[in-house]
């Protein structure tokens, strides 16, 4: 499968990886921006493929879970969160990261595809509580090149940490850019 992603992906639509995650890096979590598109969703399966990053699960909204689809997005790893009662979600994914349930997740701290100012922060605290590093992730569409970070040194500072972040994402552009990070 992998050489169809491959060909696809890499051959026929001229993608290119930037991979600079340490080797072994058992557990983390993927913050991927800027979230622009739908067609995020199936840049991320390639990268994910040929990235060796198969366990790596996904949040996504609840809606895409119902039939017909909510068997595919379950079967690619996907975890339906219900956006509007996501008090115990921090809390569950902590303690599957503790329990070794789940070692690796992607989530889109925008939690929309229309600019977002105020990224959501669950992602930071999950980090933090669950001790677990994270990896920037971008699909800059302009150079079609998806990029994978070293860990991001996180602090105690949640909105310098994600100002940070917001810098190291502004540079690529997303399918939309006038959606993506400022």
């Amino acid at each position: 499968m992998k050489f169809v992603y491959r060909f696809f992906f890499q051959t026929v639509f001229g993608w290119r990886i930037q991979d600079d995650r340490p080797a072994e890096l058992p557990s983390y979590i993927v913050v991927v921006a800027p979230h622009t598109s739908n067609w995020d969703f199936w840049v991320g399966v390639c990268v994910r493929s040929l990235a060796n990053m198969k366990d790596v699960k996904f949040l996504a909204k609840a809606s895409l879970f119902k039939p017909p689809l909510g068997w595919f997005f379950r079967a690619m790893g996907g975890y339906p969160v219900n956006r509007s009662k996501s008090a115990y979600l921090v809390e569950s994914i902590v303690a599957m990261f503790k329990s070794g349930e789940l070692t690796k997740i992607t989530i889109t701290p925008e939690g929309t595809r229309k600019y977002q100012p105020d990224w959501k922060t669950g992602f930071h605290r999950i980090a933090t509580m669950a001790n677990v590093p994270i990896v920037l992730c971008t699909f800059d569409y302009a150079q079609k090149l998806a990029i994978l970070s070293e860990p991001f040194p996180l602090t105690d500072d949640v909105s310098g940490d994600i100002e940070r972040m917001k810098d190291w994402f502004r540079p690529h552009k997303g399918k939309n850019p006038e959606n993506g990070v400022r």
